[in-house]
């Protein structure tokens, strides 16, 4: 084995068909996965300080930008999945079309997708938990909610909801998706009901400085949300886990990303004409928004809605780590133990701990809004990443049988990539410290195991 060394896509297959995961998820389950990966801190936290920092009302401009370069990476992803039906993802794409190497240093790039995403939304079910709590008249310690950096000591709520959520997946993917799926609605609903409260406080009068840092500033937005649509890969790492891959992943792939795409959309426009963008700079915007136009009780229900939005949120990406984890280690490029399936429960146990105990720890101890970054840098990358495979699967497998095909894949994978490293670009000169601190960890991950292997 070398660094260029590939994977046949037969391979491939096989070791997923020997998979002893449960085969027990649909395409509506799919779609839920999706939608409950989706959308949370997205909506209900990093639309305010997007608005408040970069866009102003024009986040609504950003978010639809955003949501084209997905869903053009979103047609790519969906076309590999109906070729390489593996919960591997991106990673397990890579192995086949660019070799181990890629591969390697890839599914370290989608660890650090799921590992700051989930840790930055452990952080925004934290604050909203404190925002009812004190809604009611109980005040937590502050230095029991802040992380030192804020004047505390941990962020204690978003440590025990992500280790709470790690004993939920190891229960088994049928009732993670019965749990999703019901947490799933419980967001809609309070959507839709701030959407309600929200329609007869409009005033296009905060719409006046519509783009107060114009391009640049719709473009700085984008890069700042985008990790909010990084939940639709999590349906890719449930191959090994449907009835009917082929068929339901592209279903569940498109189907979640273009309905949040339309939610995010509507939701920003909204949230920015009830109320000043200036203000939306905290991390409850939605809740906020509504009490400063008079509507508690309206406020505590969304409080709640954003409560179960973050965690299925933290469920997706706990549940999509602890797959990779998987994946990676049964192909020698992470530690074995990792492969291990639980004969009752049929889930990868001590990847699922490993994954809960270091997300925990990074969501006690870091900022929101850094972590959201490095989620999205990490999210653009892994997608520029995909959209050129399917590019280069296409050129070296064009007989490999597809159950759905990329429309003009050709402009569309390479717009998709095109954008995903534009703004990555301009994420990169904010954060190039910590993210190459990070990310070098995926090549040292490498090096390490492939001498293991020598």
């Amino acid at each position: 084995m070398g660094f260029w060394t590939k994977k046949k896509c037969d391979e491939v297959r096989e070791g997923a068909s020997r998979s002893d995961l449960k085969k027990n998820l649909g395409a509506w389950d799919l779609v839920n996965l999706g939608l409950g990966g989706i959308i949370g801190s997205g909506i209900f936290v990093i639309t305010g300080y997007a608005a408040a920092k970069y866009a102003g009302p024009a986040i609504t401009v950003s978010y639809f930008l955003a949501a084209i370069c997905c869903i053009f990476t979103a047609l790519a992803y969906a076309e590999l999945a109906s070729m390489l039906p593996v919960a591997g993802s991106a990673y397990s794409y890579a192995y086949v079309i660019f070799g181990e190497g890629i591969a390697s240093i890839l599914g370290w790039a989608i660890l650090m997708v799921c590992t700051f995403g989930a840790s930055a939304v452990g952080s925004g079910w934290s604050s909203y938990a404190v925002g009812i709590l004190e809604s009611f008249g109980i005040f937590l310690p502050s230095m029991l909610t802040h992380i030192p950096a804020d004047g505390g000591i941990v962020n204690l709520p978003a440590v025990l909801i992500v280790l709470f959520l790690c004993l939920v997946v190891m229960q088994g993917t049928d009732k993670v998706a019965k749990w999703n799926g019901l947490l799933v609605y419980g967001k809609l609903f309070a959507i839709f009901l701030f959407l309600a409260f929200a329609f007869p406080h409009v005033d296009f009068g905060n719409w006046s400085d519509f783009a107060p840092h114009g391009l640049a500033g719709i473009m700085s937005g984008a890069g700042f949300i985008f990790y909010a649509y990084t939940g639709f890969d999590a349906v890719a790492t449930a191959a090994e886990e449907c009835r009917n891959p082929n068929r339901d992943l592209p279903i569940g792939i498109i189907g979640s990303l273009v309905g949040s795409a339309l939610l995010y959309i509507v939701v920003s426009g909204v949230l920015t004409l009830i109320v000043p963008y200036g203000t939306l700079e905290n991390a409850e915007p939605m809740a906020r928004a509504l009490r400063a136009i008079g509507v508690d009780q309206g406020a505590r229900i969304v409080a709640a809605g954003a409560l179960a939005g973050f965690t299925t949120v933290i469920l997706s990406q706990l549940y999509s780590q602890s797959r990779i984890l998987m994946v990676m280690a049964r192909d020698g490029n992470f530690f074995a133990a990792c492969t291990r399936i639980d004969p009752v429960s049929k889930t990868p146990r001590i990847g699922i701990v490993a994954s809960g105990i270091v997300i925990a720890l990074i969501a006690g101890f870091s900022p929101v809004a850094r972590l959201g970054q490095l989620s999205s840098m990490s999210t653009l990358l892994v997608f520029a990443s995909a959209s050129f495979s399917v590019i280069m699967a296409r050129l070296q497998f064009p007989d490999e049988k597809r159950t759905f095909r990329c429309p003009w894949v050709y402009v569309v994978a390479s717009i998709a990539v095109l954008l995903s490293m534009y703004l990555f670009c301009g994420l990169f000169l904010e954060n190039a410290l910590p993210f190459t601190i990070a990310f070098s960890g995926g090549v040292i991950s490498y090096v390490f195991f492939a001498i293991r292997k020598r």
